[in-house]
């Protein structure tokens, strides 16, 4: 008896270590959905050139799932559900407010976890914990991207921020506008004013009346705002007879929303990569391509892009620490210095688990037609003293 307890008892732990289990609690349902699935979508694309190429440390990588339905509370019943499927990493929302109670879950229980595309600095270190990390590129570069180009590039003098107090990847955006400002203000721009509202405001008029009250409209708002509300602010914007350019962060790439402000023109967003078919790197158009031949349709956004990438470094981290221990990998990722993958290169370290710094393609609509026109990298690093303002 005492002999058979003990070789059963051995057996599911060396059948577990024939894998390698990646879990995603993301969002299938709800809002949410727009920005994870297609990161899951790229992210299981790169999985499966991992499995074709002979695996991860020679063990194939197992997909489980679990929906968070773009609720908070379901996102931490998530990621506890994909831990008990053994997940050796958790791959969590696009968001920190919505990826986050996943990710805490895996800190607790001492597993890496990769938000997909979050880029709030709280996603990471500061919000979650040691073993959190995020593919994509913090807010705060987004909005001190857009400011800087504006001004170097559009010759933009007089600014105007209008920030969506909703989430904190919007509070990055303006954030990170605020950091570049008083660069820009020693070379003689100006703020001429600031506002807030909220995502699911019926209305932005009282907001709207207070900059067709200043004595010029503005070169440039800046527009820290996503989906879904992002939308209703942008058409209310133009329709009020506002024609200033508009500079928003990521959150709004994509074409798929522009049916609802006909026509739009002058407005510009920071990519990793371009959908549109234009991008100056051919290997993001085979990526495309293979995208649409998987799911049967064209990228959304860019947010499809960082799901890649994250498979991409933790898969480097775990093959450089000839382990998925936790500790081991997060100690290979963090010694990423620019570390190339197909949508720009990747630095972590100790202090950091996102990008301070990248360069980005710069999109800009013009009649309902979005293109790729730009690139910029800001000048300097955002410190972390700002980015934890």
């Amino acid at each position: 008896m005492t002999m058979l307890f003990t070789a059963t008892a051995a057996f599911p732990a060396l059948a577990d270590d024939s894998k390698i289990v990646v879990g995603f609690a993301t969002a299938e349902s709800g809002f949410m959905e727009a920005y994870d699935k297609p990161a899951t979508d790229a992210a299981l694309i790169r999985i499966d050139e991992i499995n074709a190429a002979g695996g991860l440390l020679g063990k194939k990588i197992e997909v489980v799932k679990a929906d968070t339905k773009s609720d908070r509370a379901e996102g931490a019943k998530a990621g506890l559900s994909v831990l008990d499927q053994g997940a050796d990493l958790v791959v969590v929302s696009c968001d920190y407010d919505f990826g986050s109670p996943a990710a805490l879950a895996a800190e607790a229980a001492g597993k890496v976890s990769f938000f997909l595309c979050a880029e709030s600095v709280k996603a990471g270190i500061q919000g979650v914990g040691p073993h959190s990390f995020s593919a994509s590129v913090l807010a705060a570069v987004q909005g001190a991207t857009m400011a800087e180009w504006a001004y170097n590039k559009k010759e933009a003098k007089t600014f105007y921020r209008l920030l969506d107090s909703w989430t904190e990847y919007n509070k990055g955006i303006c954030d990170g506008f605020d950091w570049m400002m008083p660069k820009l203000e020693a070379k003689g721009a100006k703020l001429l004013g600031q506002d807030t509202f909220k995502n699911d405001d019926p209305s932005i008029a009282a907001q709207i009346s207070r900059i067709k009250a200043l004595p010029k409209e503005p070169d440039a708002i800046m527009l820290c705002t996503m989906m879904p509300g992002g939308v209703s602010a942008i058409k209310q914007i133009r329709a009020a007879g506002i024609n200033s350019m508009i500079l928003n962060g990521s959150g709004m790439d994509g074409s798929y929303w522009l049916s609802a402000v006909p026509d739009l023109s002058n407005f510009y967003v920071p990519v990793q990569g371009s959908i549109y078919g234009d991008d100056p790197n051919p290997e993001v158009t085979k990526f495309n391509a293979a995208y649409k031949a998987k799911t049967g349709g064209d990228p959304s956004s860019m947010y499809v892009y960082p799901g890649y990438v994250m498979i991409d470094v933790w898969a480097k981290a775990v093959e450089r620490a000839k382990s998925i221990d936790a500790d081991a990998v997060v100690a290979e990722l963090e010694k990423m210095k620019n570390e190339p993958t197909l949508f720009g290169s990747r630095t972590f370290t100790s202090e950091l688990h996102h990008q301070n710094q990248t360069k980005y393609l710069v999109a800009d609509t013009e009649k309902g037609k979005p293109a790729i026109i730009d690139s910029w990298t800001i000048s300097e690093p955002i410190p972390l003293d700002a980015l934890l303002k």
